[in-house]
């Protein structure tokens, strides 16, 4: 059977060297910083190197604004184009939640646009209802489906009940960076941020990415990962946990061991890339996991 060709904007965050290993082909989204000096630089969300991502956080921690923006209509038509030249066929395209961004939508009129010049090209875009390591598990199962021999279809209905599936539990470091994205207000920025506060954040059934509680600490934070956990527990069967950090590894490590000694698993750590990063800030943690119960909003 022929393989489909997985395709993702790069709110994915996944690594250079695994989306060139596994041939997934890759469009980036961009980010602009302005440093305290007023100099702006832009930069494609694509790095290869760990440096870089470090790099970018201590540019935040120092003062930097990073500010990003949607893929456009033109991206998409370069990038679908691309595959359609290159004699793609069936493309499985994952992109940012619509609960976030209309890029869905934006993928979806582009690639209908590309068909009516490739007859035989045909775009399955699946709205990952999440982003980063939310978005990448869903890449990731549709890899192994590809690399199983599955068809488009197959691929993406399964893709598409396992969002539901995934749960989440994001633990933001400072508020300053959700009350410049209207997550939360000035007022409450400025008392959690003296207080030590710790907004823990969750992907909405619908994708949206809303404030589920608030506690003070990242130990904290932590235990009501594990008291979700008990409300929707690990699946046996393709389950996995996943834990992604803003240049925040010892805590991300610190949590890994955490769920290694409760279920005997030590999950896969990495670091979130600049567009999701751009407005949870550097010294976040989060981690996902799949359960049989379908995610609720809170």
């Amino acid at each position: 059977m022929r393989k489909f060709v997985l395709s993702t904007d790069s709110t994915c965050d996944l690594y250079a060297d695994f989306i060139q290993k596994n041939d997934i082909k890759f469009v980036s989204l961009t980010y602009t910083i302005e440093d305290r000096e007023g100099h702006i630089t832009d930069g494609p969300d694509a790095f290869t190197s760990y440096s870089q991502y470090v790099d970018f956080y201590n540019k935040l921690r120092e003062g930097s604004l990073s500010r990003t923006s949607m893929l456009n209509y033109e991206s998409h038509i370069a990038h679908f184009e691309k595959l359609a030249k290159e004699g793609a066929e069936d493309v499985v395209h994952f992109t940012i939640s619509s609960g976030l961004s209309p890029t869905v939508t934006v993928a979806q009129k582009a690639a209908a646009d590309v068909k009516k010049h490739y007859p035989k090209f045909n775009v399955y875009a699946v709205d990952s209802l999440s982003a980063t390591i939310g978005q990448g598990a869903l890449v990731r199962a549709a890899l192994r489906l590809r690399d199983e021999g599955k068809s488009a279809e197959e691929a993406v209905q399964y893709v598409n009940a396992l969002r539901f599936k995934i749960q989440y539990m994001i633990a933001a470091n400072d508020l300053n960076y959700l009350r410049r994205g209207g997550r939360v207000s000035s007022v409450a920025a400025v008392a959690g941020t003296v207080l030590g506060i710790k907004p823990i954040l969750t992907f909405s059934h619908d994708g949206k990415l809303i404030v589920a509680d608030k506690v003070r600490g990242m130990k904290r934070a932590f235990a009501l990962a594990f008291e979700k956990m008990e409300k929707y527990p690990p699946t046996q069967d393709h389950g996995f946990f996943w834990i992604v950090h803003t240049d925040a590894q010892e805590d991300a490590e610190y949590l890994a061991g955490m769920v290694q000694e409760k279920f005997g698993v030590r999950p896969d750590v990495s670091i979130m890339g600049p567009v999701i990063g751009s407005h949870v800030g550097p010294g976040a943690v989060a981690i996902i996991w799949k359960s049989d119960k379908d995610r609720d909003d809170g």
